[in-house]
């Protein structure tokens, strides 16, 4: 019998890594570019780390963590978000003493165990950001600027970023109380999971996609009217950075997160082509978090891309692959000279690639199909007049050119 892959786990086939790649690529090269390094944390960890750092009365911890008892008796759980593990390594090898500033981004796999849908899967990829050790309100408009300027890099369309506040535990508390009051009369109106929201984490209820719910909570009270002092001047600041830094944005006073560890500076950045579910970045600032799991009392502010949603976005915009399909004939000294050939372009840092046991047409159809923009043809007549013949497989035509100046030909070919 056939075994098929667990439900919502999706192999990544060959035709879509280029993808992959490109947006991985993007990602490393924006990030350094504001000076942050990379961190690989490992997939499993204890499942304590999680009930700690997420809160055990959110839908991750209540029920979507992938948990089990492993050999030793420990309960261990598949990642379901990064920010936790993340923390736990920077604590446990002592980062913050090296250098009070980290800053630090990671990719990779996240695991929960919910209901797939497109662009949703249970195990799923996501490109996270830790900015940690700094509380200015520029550090948090230059974190959101990054996450702007990624999306931006990867040529999404129709970018908006939706930014508000969070608060601190202080403010929040006569906030959560003016909003529970509220909810009150609602309750009849809200899903199963808002009304048991609404007496544990009642800023979730404003976060629900279900219509119903959203209808409630019209005229709820708003949270930046409930900032004290302190919080209002640094989220005012936040914003005027933002100005500074030149990224459009809009304040929405309905904005949560999903995960309990959030404060301050919150935002969501959505993209045009994913209907409804159009989020494909989302963060914010967690200024008791690296405490919580215990840590220096340090703040920090952090963001994560879902990788899915943004490849389905590049189904129209795959880059392309840059360089070489060597067609040759079957003859022995034909076979040789385009070893020598591939041998060549390759050290000179040029993709080629050849089908050596097909027929000469056979290789003329998969080097049509082979996504590069270039073919090189290699036959007897070539080899016996030291030249190889260059077809432009996107404009159909071709020259040739002496064997010698091949390599400097291809370059300016390709740079076009």
């Amino acid at each position: 019998m056939e075994i098929k892959a667990i439900r919502g786990m999706n192999d990544i086939l060959p035709g879509d890594i280029a993808k992959w790649h490109f947006v991985e690529n993007t990602a490393r090269r924006i990030f350094h570019l504001y000076g942050f390094s990379e961190l690989r944390p490992p997939v499993l960890e204890r499942t304590e780390l999680f009930f700690r750092g997420i809160g055990d009365d959110t839908d991750v911890v209540e029920k979507q963590m992938y948990t089990f008892i492993d050999k030793s008796g420990t309960s261990v759980a598949l990642r379901p978000e990064a920010t936790a593990s993340v923390l736990r390594s920077v604590i446990e090898h002592g980062l913050l003493g090296m250098d009070p500033i980290q800053k630090i981004y990671s990719i990779g796999p996240m695991f929960r165990y919910e209901r797939p849908q497109k662009g949703r899967y249970r195990q799923f990829h996501q490109i996270n950001v830790e900015r940690l050790g700094e509380d200015s309100p520029s550090s948090d408009a230059e974190t959101l600027s990054m996450a702007y300027d990624l999306a931006s890099a990867l040529g999404l369309g129709g970018l908006r970023m939706e930014v508000n506040s969070l608060g601190c535990d202080e403010c929040r508390q006569e906030f959560k109380k003016t909003l529970m009051a509220f909810l009150q009369d609602k309750e009849k109106s809200l899903c199963s999971d808002c009304s048991r929201r609404m007496k544990t984490n009642p800023l979730r209820v404003l976060d629900c996609k279900v219509v119903s719910c959203r209808q409630a909570v019209e005229g709820a009270p708003a949270i930046e009217n409930f900032l004290c002092e302190g919080c209002r001047v640094h989220y005012e600041k936040v914003q005027s950075a933002l100005m500074a830094f030149d990224v459009p944005f809009e304040k929405n006073p309905r904005l949560v997160r999903g995960l309990d560890y959030y404060t301050r500076t919150t935002f969501e950045l959505t993209a045009e082509g994913l209907g409804s579910q159009n989020a494909v970045a989302g963060g914010g600032r967690y200024d008791n978090l690296i405490q919580t799991l215990g840590g220096p009392d340090v703040s920090g502010i952090g963001f994560a891309f879902g990788l899915e949603r943004i490849i389905m976005l590049l189904d129209q915009h795959a880059p392309e692959k840059n360089g070489c399909f060597v067609v040759l004939q079957e003859d022995e000294a034909v076979q040789k000279s385009s070893l020598e050939l591939l041998s060549m372009l390759r050290s000179a840092q040029i993709p080629a690639e050849a089908a050596f046991d097909k027929s000469f047409k056979a290789q003329m159809r998969k080097a049509g199909k082979s996504g590069y923009p270039l073919c090189l043809i290699l036959g007897q007549a070539e080899l016996e007049q030291s030249i190889v013949t260059i077809k432009d497989l996107q404009a159909s035509s071709q020259i040739q050119v002496p064997r010698a100046e091949v390599l400097q030909k291809i370059r300016s070919m390709l740079d076009k």
